[in-house]
């Protein structure tokens, strides 16, 4: 019995050998490379994914990947504006955001949230440093416009939803100064405008335009959704940019899921060269993404040619 037993352990501890052997080549790939996580939605909520993503990143930088964390904080910011009897307002799923609102953005995304998050991974081995839009002038913004048509062939509505913004500039030399010298970067995505005004910024928007301004590797989207489906209800596992317009086109990519889309088309653009959006509910759902022959979630690149 205590033979069996011990071969038991043996065969585990090969099979851990043939995973580590398996995320060789990956680790390899992306060494020395920048990878910016929107971190968000239910691995945000759940304690045990929370310490498995601090984790998942401390494992990252100790490899030598750069990851550069982005977080939003929407579901914390409705409980404490509901705590205080103050209603949230969206309009086409952005919050409407008054100077009273913003001040109560700013204090749970940038005082709370982001100092929980840095926490989490200082515990876990790691060096992390919380940042918001402010510091440095990291990201730059203006205000915001929606706009709405009213009836077809006329001018569109345009909304004013406040202190709502959108990225004009990032100090992309700040972050890479901190990823160069071990830190982790961990940014709040409110923005500062021309006149030291803060703004709300979508934080998928604000990963986007910082993976563009680094020249990321990858852009990683953490939702709670397995990733793009298509009109069965199945995941769609890789996408260039010719299928991804064709199935906003046809209704197929709508919702939520739209601008996280739009999000990642722009920072390719923008010189990422992939895009990935995958289900954060799972555990260590990055390293899969990463390090495994499988991979997980949806892939986005630009169209060849």
């Amino acid at each position: 019995m205590g033979e069996e037993n011990g071969m038991d352990a043996v065969k585990k501890s090969v099979e851990r050998a043939d995973i580590l052997l398996e995320a060789l080549p990956y680790i390899r790939r992306f060494y020395g490379k920048t990878v910016v996580i929107k971190y968000g939605g239910h691995a945000m909520v759940d304690e045990e994914l929370k310490n498995n993503f601090a984790r998942d990143v401390v494992m990252m930088k100790y490899i030598g990947i750069h990851p550069v964390v982005v977080h939003g904080g929407g579901p914390q910011i409705g409980r404490f504006l509901k705590k205080l009897g103050k209603d949230s307002k969206f309009v086409q799923g952005m919050r409407v955001t008054d100077q009273e609102t913003m001040d109560i953005v700013e204090m749970v995304l940038v005082g709370k949230v982001n100092k929980e998050i840095v926490g989490l991974i200082n515990r876990n081995g790691g060096r992390a440093v919380g940042l918001s839009g402010k510091d440095d002038s990291l990201i730059r913004a203006e205000k915001y416009f929606l706009s709405a048509e009213k009836i077809k062939d006329t001018p569109p509505e345009i909304i004013d939803i406040g202190l709502v913004g959108r990225v004009t500039k990032i100090n992309a030399a700040l972050i890479s100064s901190l990823t160069a010298d071990g830190v982790i970067p961990v940014i709040a995505p409110t923005g500062v405008g021309d006149g030291g005004e803060t703004y709300n910024i979508n934080a998928d928007l604000v990963a986007g335009a910082i993976a563009a301004a680094l020249m990321a590797e990858k852009l990683i989207l953490l939702t709670d959704v397995p990733g793009v489906l298509d009109r069965q209800g199945e995941m769609i596992h890789a996408m260039d940019e010719a299928m991804t317009l064709k199935l906003i086109d046809e209704g197929t990519i709508g919702g939520g899921m739209f601008p996280k889309v739009k999000c990642c088309l722009k920072a390719l653009k923008g010189g990422v060269r992939k895009a990935h959006i995958v289900d954060g509910r799972l555990k260590h759902t990055i390293l899969l993404e990463m390090f495994t022959d499988q991979g997980i979630g949806t892939e986005i690149v630009l169209s060849e040619g």
